[in-house]
């Protein structure tokens, strides 16, 4: 063997559960060398209003929710991330400067690897790749924002609860949450929320029982998603 030529580089254990990664040139999966993923546990918080943005998340696996709370103490999800996704939070500190202005708690066990800020940095400028990957998550989180704003704004709050139902249903119908959890989804109150649920559930939409909502009129539902 050659002595001379150097030894072949060992991807990172993390890097066989990114997409990302995959798709790097060789210079930047280079760069990621000696980068190791962390771990988090339901309920844990990766980051609290006015914490210091310490570098630029990938999350491996698992769900992380965003949250927003108002000086009356009301919060409200502006989006999820899941796997493959970014925290356009995050992002933000990292390219402007700021701190963090939303809380993010995790959802499930997950899994995640925090680049550097200076590692982060740069990616953003010797990877076409990281670059692409990096504005085109943000323009669509971006999007995501504005449609959430709009829903906020100028959807009714039937409306909104019906379209959050349908979308967390599970394969037996089912949506394991509090009222005050789906009135954060929502962006409302949870009187209002219990209030809307009820009214569902003497319809026949919907069966409440403690911590979980069950859909039995898929249709009605549907049509209450579409109300303006």
């Amino acid at each position: 063997m050659d002595r001379s030529q150097p030894l072949p580089q060992t991807p990172p254990i993390w890097c066989a559960s990114s997409d990302l990664y995959r798709t790097l040139e060789p210079d930047a999966k280079l760069l990621l060398q000696g980068t190791n993923s962390m771990g988090a546990g339901k309920g844990d918080v990766l980051f609290r209003p006015d914490d210091e943005v310490q570098g630029f998340i990938l999350l491996l696996s698992g769900h992380v929710g965003v949250y927003l709370t108002g000086q009356g103490g009301r919060d409200i999800l502006l989006y999820d991330i899941k796997r493959g996704q970014t925290c356009i939070q995050t992002t933000l500190g990292l390219m402007g400067g700021g701190p963090y202005s939303a809380e993010a708690v995790c959802e499930s066990d997950c899994t995640f690897v925090l680049l550097p800020r200076a590692l982060f940095e740069t990616l953003l400028q010797t990877s076409t790749v990281f670059r692409t990957y990096v504005f085109s998550a943000f323009s669509e989180r971006m999007q995501n924002m504005m449609r959430l704003l709009e829903q906020i704004a100028f959807v009714r709050v039937e409306a909104r609860l019906a379209t959050a139902l349908l979308e967390r249903a599970d394969a037996n119908d089912q949506i394991k949450a509090t009222h005050q959890d789906l009135a954060t989804m929502i962006g409302s109150a949870r009187e209002v929320v219990s209030r809307r649920l009820e009214g569902f559930a003497k319809r026949g939409v919907v069966q409440l029982d403690r911590g979980l909502v069950t859909i039995t009129d898929f249709d009605a539902l549907k049509e209450y998603s579409r109300t303006v």
